[in-house]
């Protein structure tokens, strides 16, 4: 991310922009400075792109396996007696 360029005072926010930020602020549990970074990045189009990476590792990792095949397959068998 690039240095910050300025300083902004911003006058006449709606009393629901205030409450709708600092809500927000308190429920992930950061500055209502970030908050409203986040918010005037976004709302600019020059957003961050977020980067989840819980689960890259499992990217290009499946491998087959017969016995998981089976297993699967059995999983979705419909027991027709649990319908009846």
């Amino acid at each position: 991310m690039k240095k910050a360029s300025g300083q902004y005072t911003i006058r006449k926010v709606p009393a629901s922009v205030d409450a709708a930020l600092r809500a927000k602020a308190r429920r992930q549990g950061k500055s209502l400075n970030a908050v409203a970074l986040e918010a005037l990045r976004t709302g600019a189009g020059v957003a961050e792109q977020v980067r989840h990476r819980d689960l890259d590792s499992f990217f290009g990792s499946w491998v087959p396996d017969e016995a998981a095949d089976k297993a699967l397959k059995d999983q979705r068998r419909i027991d027709p007696d649990l319908w009846a």
